[in-house]
């Protein structure tokens, strides 16, 4: 990364601090959607659970199939529906960093001489993005802010810069 492009990244990240009170108030807020999104993030989560998507993804990795490429469209639903469970807040710079990287790409044969740059990002797209859904699942009905914070609460909470 050049040093103008890590001193904007820097300004970003500061610029995302917020008040105790106002990254409380915005805590609460998500909680309340998760309580509210919990069926619709169930669903996502069976889908990627599910052999089709999760078992199918990393056999076809292995395989060697461009059907891997459908990793994506998944990925992209799944980060869809996080952004809607607080679009008051962007997401975690290094989350976004990581769906880029694994989403909009379309298959080239070429690429099947260096695979593993053009599709291991895919599944470590899917992966967080499957990760956070489990995560906003298992935490959907904390009635208030845990105390401690259970680690995949916590990481969830950074996906919105709340931590």
């Amino acid at each position: 990364m050049k040093k103008e492009e890590k001193a904007a990244r820097i300004e970003k990240l500061f610029s995302r601090l917020l008040k105790p009170e106002k990254r409380q108030q915005l805590e609460l807020l998500l909680l309340k959607r998760l309580k509210q999104r919990k069926a619709d993030l169930g669903k996502m989560l069976g889908v990627m659970t599910g052999h089709w998507t999760y078992e199918d993804y990393f056999y076809r990795y292995y395989h060697g199939s461009f059907k891997v490429y459908h990793t994506q469209e998944t990925t992209t639903q799944a980060v869809k529906l996080l952004r809607e469970l607080l679009p008051e807040r962007e997401l975690n710079l290094s989350f976004e960093q990581i769906i880029r990287g694994g989403t909009g790409k379309e298959f080239n044969s070429r690429h099947n001489q260096n695979w593993d740059k053009h599709t291991r990002p895919m599944l470590e797209a899917f992966a967080h993005a499957k990760f956070m859904i489990e995560m906003a699942v298992r935490y959907a009905d904390f009635p208030k802010p845990p105390q401690p914070l259970p680690s995949g609460y916590a990481a969830l909470l950074y996906l919105f810069d709340l931590r």
